[in-house]
């Protein structure tokens, strides 16, 4: 438990650099466009060792999966990613990835307004603590105006994860966890190109020095950061994690990703946000903690009165309660 929990920890760590080398990249002119789509290609090209020894020629398994793979790369990967990243280019790297967080919060109100059935009390407080939290972030009355169109793309993003854990809520074991990640990551750089191809998407390259924290280095040096530290280890990482501790105990310690990432803006970026946000984003946390386990003991209860067992294995996933061994997480 100790040493999944470290790797865990060290998954967040590394996830939470995304948004500080891709706006390294982007203050020296790359697009967005451009910035998601040279990472999930690295990222794929890299992964792709792994991922073929680990199907060990049962590539049948691709075709059975073929739309798990596809859905992953398409919301979870490119447009999850290319929305952030187009917040990040506006907004902070903390307050864009509060906002992406703000997804178990959409599902809850989704899943309310569809059902019309009330959620239970401490559902209903999770959900009120982080829009409360999201009202602190966007500080309305503050000196420095946010930009709304950030804000867009932030929520944009949310609504994307959300979709995703939607499709991916029934846990599926066919697939190891290394080939899904690969091949999303394939799906989205393939993608993305298309995009670029067809000029859909703007796609634009420098190759000007980046500035990270004291150090002016090269481009690559941001570039290979975004692919091999913020991508392939937070992915091979998190899958690790997850078998360790139970994609449920990994999902919530996943959430610290909001921490390392607020750290890592202010070490390399000089990004801080002010009081006011870092209490709203306490809050939307705060919240998201509060909607998870109630859904872990909603699902525990309807396990112990159907006369089954409690444990992880048992209960039956609801939207939030099966966490997936990749998660969609920029």
């Amino acid at each position: 438990m100790a040493s999944g929990l470290g790797v865990a920890l060290f998954s967040s760590a590394v996830f939470g650099l995304s948004g500080s080398f891709a706006k390294a990249l982007l203050e020296t002119g790359w697009t967005p466009g451009a910035a998601v789509t040279a990472r999930l290609t690295g990222a794929a090209i890299i992964l792709a060792v792994p991922a073929v020894p680990a199907l060990r020629g049962r590539w049948n398994q691709l075709k059975d999966n073929w739309l798990t793979i596809l859905l992953f790369g398409l919301i979870g990967v490119a447009a999850c990613q290319l929305f952030y990243f187009n917040a990040v280019a506006r907004l902070s790297v903390g307050v864009a990835l509060l906002l992406e967080y703000l997804a178990p919060v959409i599902i809850v109100l989704w899943l309310w307004a569809a059902s019309r059935r009330r959620p239970r009390p401490l559902t209903i407080a999770g959900t009120l603590f982080s829009l409360g939290g999201l009202i602190l972030v966007l500080d309305l009355t503050g000196a420095v105006k946010i930009d709304f169109v950030g804000v867009l793309w932030g929520i944009a993003a949310a609504v994307c994860l959300a979709i995703y854990f939607f499709i991916t809520a029934k846990e599926n074991d066919t697939l190891p966890p290394i080939v899904l990640a690969s091949g999303g990551l394939m799906v989205g750089a393939a993608v993305m190109w298309l995009a670029a191809a067809t000029g859909l998407l703007p796609m634009a390259f420098s190759t000007a020095d980046t500035k990270l924290g004291p150090w002016v280095t090269p481009w690559w040096v941001s570039l290979g950061g975004l692919i091999v530290l913020a991508t392939v280890l937070a992915y091979v990482s998190g899958i690790v994690a997850a078998r360790a501790l139970g994609s449920k105990v990994a999902s919530f310690v996943s959430l610290t990703e909001v921490l390392f990432a607020v750290i890592w803006a202010w070490l390399l970026l000089g990004e801080l946000p002010g009081p006011i946000q870092l209490l709203g984003g306490v809050l939307i946390v705060g919240g998201v903690v509060l909607v998870r386990v109630d859904e872990l003991r909603g699902s525990r209860a309807a396990a112990a009165a159907a006369g089954g067992s409690v444990s992880e294995s048992a209960a039956t996933p609801a939207p939030l309660d099966h966490a997936n061994d990749v998660e969609p997480v920029p």
